[in-house]
């Protein structure tokens, strides 16, 4: 949790999977441009076919699209699929994921406003990128930044970069539960635009 004294320039929303933290982030950012407040980064849409989820695309808030993870076996040389990273079912197309997720992470350097950097998710699948995870710490690392993410809950395997952020003590964590993330939309626009104000 955040000291009282500086409000959090990391707000982090955590919950299981298909719980809503990627809609939130949509809603939020849709709530920070209706105060023309600048947001810039990606969130990760779910890929369906025929009735079932064969995948992830990343989607830059600018509206680039690019493929995350695919089911595997759909439809690629088994060459190439041996060499991409694999979280269960799916293949993590790591190069694609880099080419339009990361040009959306450099923090601008620009006089004036900034804007809040989203990043949806930190997760096992993106932190197969290096390149991605150190961005992510230099982005963090900055006084001037706001940073609206969301990464996954705590279970199995901690994954070591989202647990030094989770326990980071200048972060906010909102945990999204099916109870809450009808209600919860006001507390975490108002945490980043108090944020953005410091």
């Amino acid at each position: 949790m955040a000291s009282k004294s500086k409000p959090p320039r990391l707000i982090l929303l955590t919950g299981p999977p298909g719980v809503g933290k990627t809609t939130l982030v949509q809603k939020v950012c849709a709530a920070l441009k209706e105060n023309h407040i600048l947001t810039q980064g990606f969130y990760t849409e779910e890929v369906r076919s025929g009735g079932r989820r064969t995948g992830f695309d990343v989607v830059t808030l600018s509206g680039n699209r690019g493929p995350l993870a695919r089911v595997s076996g759909g439809g690629q040389p088994q060459e190439t699929q041996r060499h991409e990273p694999r979280v269960g079912q799916y293949s993590v197309k790591l190069q694609a994921f880099e080419q339009t997720a990361l040009p959306v992470l450099k923090f601008p350097n620009l006089a004036g406003e900034k804007p809040v950097m989203v990043i949806d998710e930190i997760g096992k699948m993106e932190m197969f990128s290096g390149t991605f995870t150190q961005t992510v710490r230099t982005l963090i690392a900055r006084e001037d930044a706001t940073v609206l993410a969301t990464i996954p809950i705590a279970k199995g395997q901690p994954l070591p970069l989202v647990e030094e952020l989770r326990t980071k003590k200048d972060a906010y964590v909102f945990t999204i539960s099916k109870e809450n993330r009808n209600s919860i939309l006001s507390e975490i626009a108002a945490a980043v635009q108090l944020s953005i104000k410091t």
